[in-house]
């Protein structure tokens, strides 16, 4: 299974709608591809708060429309990151939109956990409160996003509800990057699944980006790692290592608190 991260740099002088043209062109690039992913809110910054009410759209928005023409031009499998998304009865929410290679969409998850503490997208948006799994043809996605990152539980109740391979688009800043690559390997590790953690380049709202997309395989091995630029990031993934890794190693059957161990 061939994966593709795409480490969008998100430039302030470039207009989202410019950038969504580029980066629906960068996905039929990747035809080679099973699974493409792309980082979080890249078509208007993670830390962009002021522009958020002005960007927000619908489900059925102008991302969703060029990013279903996208996957379904290049026959694969997109996760296209996040939008700022207005629900027409309630407030913003951080929502990943998952399309299949027909260019239908196959799963909406938003954000659980919202960062800022007492400002920026935790006062803006609301939560998500729903795990969200997607099966594809060789393995299932479990979806989360950026600072969800740094709860361990959420990654388990996935773990339980089928999720062999865990998607994590972000923008994650720059000051912050050890942990980035430390909690990937620890949800890795701790799971025993694969995590593709998709981060955002450049700098916007004055916050640099860590960049450095990574891969993570069930024993926690980094596969492969992204530099700080924009940069595509292709790797082969063993769908059947995860029951392998969990058969040699069956550390998750020895669990005495939560939920059910995973399937």
């Amino acid at each position: 299974m061939r994966a593709s991260l795409l480490q969008i740099a998100v430039n302030p002088a470039e207009s989202p709608a410019s950038r969504r043209l580029r980066v629906a062109d960068l996905v039929r690039e990747q035809s080679g591809a099973d699974l493409v992913v792309l980082p979080e809110l890249w078509p208007v910054g993670a830390f962009a708060y002021e522009s958020f009410a002005a960007e927000a759209e619908p489900l059925d928005g102008p991302t969703h429309e060029a990013m279903a023409k996208a996957a379904r031009d290049a026959g694969v499998w997109l996760h296209a990151g996040s939008i700022v998304e207005q629900d027409p009865e309630g407030p913003l929410y951080n929502t990943s939109l998952v399309f299949s290679p027909e260019g239908e969409r196959a799963a909406v998850y938003r954000k659980i956990h919202r960062f800022g503490f007492d400002k920026g997208e935790a006062v803006l948006m609301g939560a998500g409160d729903a795990l969200v799994t997607v099966d594809l043809p060789e393995t299932t996605l479990g979806l989360a996003t950026c600072y969800d990152l740094r709860f361990p539980e959420l990654f388990r109740g996935l773990t339980d509800a089928g999720a062999h391979l865990l998607v994590v688009p972000a923008g994650w800043p720059e000051r912050r990057r050890s942990h980035w690559t430390l909690l990937a390997q620890a949800r890795a590790v701790e799971n025993q699944a694969y995590v593709l953690a998709c981060g955002s380049a450049g700098t916007h709202a004055d916050v640099p980006q860590a960049g450095h997309s990574i891969v993570v395989d069930p024993w926690g091995e980094v596969l492969a790692e992204a530099g700080p630029d924009e940069e595509v990031l292709t790797v082969e993934l063993d769908p059947a290592l995860v029951a392998r890794t969990r058969e040699q190693f069956p550390a998750l059957k020895d669990r005495r608190l939560g939920l059910a161990p995973p399937r």
